[in-house]
């Protein structure tokens, strides 16, 4: 630091008078900080009590100085190079044309299809005549109050006509077990995830310059295979399992997560219930539609001894399902940023997720083969002990142990 000062200062002492000198070697004694004036005073020469004259000087007269130089004009009003937009008229308008959601000019313009960089953006300006850098194009369109945006889900599709409804009805079912000490879970599949050494989504502390390092390519590895995490999140509770599937997320799978929840956790939090209440998606393994599913829960029942009653959201509205704000999301905060390399290392991830409100999971791997295509016949659809309630009784029904 005293070498690179010295430096400056034979370069430019030729050309400063005696206050400007002591000024300059203020500012360099300010900038080093703590040490700075002796540090410079052995660089150049000049006295530290000159250097101290020139810090109050900077202190005591530079603020008024500033404040005349800040009222004074260099240049004449009207002076400088013109804006773009000034110079030509319809830039502004073409380039708002071209950055719109939907044309309202030509339908074959060849932005409509591609993506909307603004270099692209100036080199489709410049060939209709106006000639633009893609920094001024990034200007104007800060100024048109533009910005770098990512798609937002916030679509949902047609909504049902009884979707309130419904809602309702199953915050009604919710209270209702709850207030009778009966156990509540809401059931889906997590996204399904391929085993091994590939990118994953998301930061995690690591020494600089040493990312972890993953494969190029997201190729299914057929050895690895794929994780199929199954959730169970008990409401009441705060409780959650995951069975960590390896094979097809069938009914039957979704069923023996169930099982498996209630064998490992839920008999011993609820020992004398005798109803369950399970709110699930309208698709998927636990689909309304389902006969197999159907099946499988009273197969269920008939070996829990429980009377089993499903709720199903209506079509389109899975996020709102407790398991997906309550217990997946903390799951995908947990791992983000770790390549999930095996069946262990999954399973560990998922079932050392906790919150600060006392989320607890539990996790187990499932290696049972789940048979796809499984059919239902009507002496077996007719033998399900079911009870459909009034209330859409396609989305709301009981079946009873048999």
């Amino acid at each position: 630091m005293v070498v690179a000062v010295q430096e400056k200062y034979d370069r430019l002492s030729s050309v400063m008078n005696e206050k400007l000198r002591r000024r300059w070697a203020a500012c360099e004694a300010i900038a080093m900080g703590r040490g700075g004036i002796p540090a410079v005073s052995q660089a150049t020469g000049v006295s530290q009590t000159t250097i101290r004259r020139g810090i109050r000087e900077i202190n005591e007269e530079m603020p008024r100085l500033a404040e005349e130089i800040a009222g004074q004009r260099i240049r004449r009003p009207g002076g400088g190079r013109r804006r773009s937009t000034e110079i030509d008229k319809t830039l502004q308008s073409d380039l708002e044309r071209l950055v719109e959601s939907t044309t309202r000019g030509d339908p074959t313009s060849p932005l409509l299809w591609t993506c909307k960089s603004t270099r692209r953006l100036a080199d489709e300006l410049t060939s209709l005549g106006h000639p633009i850098s893609h920094m001024t194009v990034a200007r104007m369109l800060t100024k048109m109050n533009y910005s770098l945006q990512a798609n937002r889900k916030t679509k949902e599709g047609a909504d049902h006509p009884d979707r309130d409804a419904q809602f309702q009805h199953i915050s009604k079912k919710v209270r209702a077990f709850q207030c009778r000490r009966q156990p509540v879970i809401s059931v889906d599949t997590k996204k399904k995830e391929i085993i091994g050494d590939f990118k994953n989504g998301g930061r995690e502390w690591h020494p600089q310059g040493s990312p972890p390092q993953v494969r190029v390519h997201d190729f299914r590895d057929k050895e690895l295979g794929i994780a199929i995490p199954y959730g169970v999140y008990d409401a009441t509770q705060n409780e959650g399992w995951v069975s960590v599937g390896i094979d097809h997320d069938t009914a039957q799978f979704a069923t023996a997560s169930i099982w498996r929840w209630w064998r490992s956790m839920g008999s011993r939090v609820y020992p004398k219930a005798k109803q369950l209440l399970i709110t699930a998606d309208a698709g998927g393994s636990n689909g309304s539609r389902l006969r197999l599913w159907k099946l499988c829960i009273q197969e269920l029942a008939d070996d829990l001894g429980l009377k089993v009653t499903v709720c199903h959201f209506p079509p389109g509205t899975s996020k709102w399902n407790k398991i997906e704000h309550r217990m997946f999301c903390h799951i995908t905060e947990n791992w983000r940023g770790q390549p999930r390399i095996s069946r262990a290392v999954i399973v560990n991830l998922i079932g050392n997720t906790k919150t600060r409100h006392g989320l607890r999971i539990n996790a187990e791997l499932d290696e049972g083969r789940y048979e796809k295509g499984i059919k239902v016949s009507e002496e077996e659809l007719a033998a399900i002990k079911i009870r459909k309630d009034q209330f859409h009784g396609d989305w709301n029904y009981t079946i009873c142990p048999r």
